[in-house]
């Protein structure tokens, strides 16, 4: 029983917090910091795999996150609500809180389709030109969600408060913040168990030596954009949730900033380091929470404080280890039956 103590202790935690949300002990606003700390620890340890595991360097990763978000939203506006775009719902809105998790998915497997066909031509390339080929699709897919009109262009995209409104009605709960934990858990997991897989060293060993890998057998390009789509479908699922938390969704909140402040969670937590990165998306995201009375004073504040630690810490929090390899216990709990 106790191997399953992390996956026990999890589901704990969240049912506290679910809990504590339905009972009104939990505020509007701490509900919503809670969401953001789970979409950014979703978004942290998606693009590790790429930056901190494979040793690329991506910067567009609020481009998949828009493709993500706008896919999503589209279908279960289009799905579940009555709209001026797409006029009545082609399914009950009762049947929302079925199909949610399949909209979601679909919004990231489009983010994924998306990374695809970043990941073909810039993995025939070395060096810096992934992250200016990513950096120009971020660009790229910003721009033209400005100028598609029918789903709002520069004005964005609203409605998906409906959905989630009509998921209450069926069962009241807080069904943003629960699909947000179970999103959080399924991420951990899965990029757990890829990079303690054979296949999940091998992508690690392309960043040890890609030369070595290859001479290995090692099929670099296949495990880079295997890894490059999973790392993209992630961060469109985040990008669902975060759309469906807001309610609202506007191409200007996909640009380069946001990319940079996912870099620095991923940077802050330790490269190769699935801890760092929850830990460093936690700290990051309840430090600007924490320094928003201070206004546009926080971006100076909140980066001096970056700089400082990574002067005197450059490899982050957690370097490349995890929990386990500061708390020994941990692995022995784990691996106790």
């Amino acid at each position: 029983m106790r191997k399953y103590g992390y996956l026990l202790s999890y589901t704990i935690i969240c049912t506290l917090a679910v809990a504590a949300s339905k009972l009104g002990v939990l505020n509007a606003y701490v509900q919503l910091v809670i969401m953001y700390v789970g979409i950014n620890i979703i978004l942290s340890a998606s693009l590790n795999i790429v930056n901190g595991y494979m040793g690329e360097f991506s910067v567009g990763h609020a481009g998949f996150m828009a493709v993500g978000a706008y896919v999503a939203s589209i279908l279960n506006v289009m799905l579940f609500t009555t709209s001026s775009v797409f006029g009545p719902p082609l399914l009950s809105p009762s049947s929302a809180i079925f199909l949610f998790p399949v909209t979601l998915a679909a919004g990231g497997a489009a983010a994924a389709l998306a990374g695809l066909l970043v990941a073909v031509p810039s993995f025939r390339t070395r060096g810096d030109y992934l992250a200016i080929i990513t950096l120009a699709v971020n660009y790229i897919v910003k721009s033209s969600v400005e100028n598609i009109q029918p789903i709002g262009g520069a004005r964005g995209f609203m409605g998906m408060r409906n959905v989630i409104d009509a998921m209450q009605a069926v069962v009241n709960l807080p069904w943003t913040m629960i699909w947000v934990f179970i999103c959080v858990g399924v991420t951990v997991w899965i990029i757990h168990r890829l990079v303690n897989s054979t296949y999940g060293k091998g992508i690690i060993a392309l960043r040890d030596d890609e030369i070595a890998a290859e001479i290995m057998s090692i099929n670099t390009q296949h495990m880079k954009i295997t890894a490059f789509m999973l790392s993209s479908g992630l961060a469109g699922i985040a990008g669902g949730l975060f759309a469906h938390v807001l309610g609202y969704i506007n191409p200007g909140t996909f640009t380069i900033m946001k990319s940079t402040e996912v870099l620095v969670m991923v940077y802050l937590g330790g490269m190769g380091s699935l801890s760092g990165s929850v830990i460093s998306a936690i700290v990051i995201t309840l430090a600007l929470e924490a320094f928003r009375p201070l206004g546009i004073i926080k971006w100076v504040v909140v980066p001096l404080l970056l700089i400082l630690l990574m002067f005197f810490r450059p490899e982050g929090i957690m370097g490349h280890r995890e929990l386990p390899d500061i708390f020994p216990k941990l692995l022995k709990i784990r691996q106790k039956d």
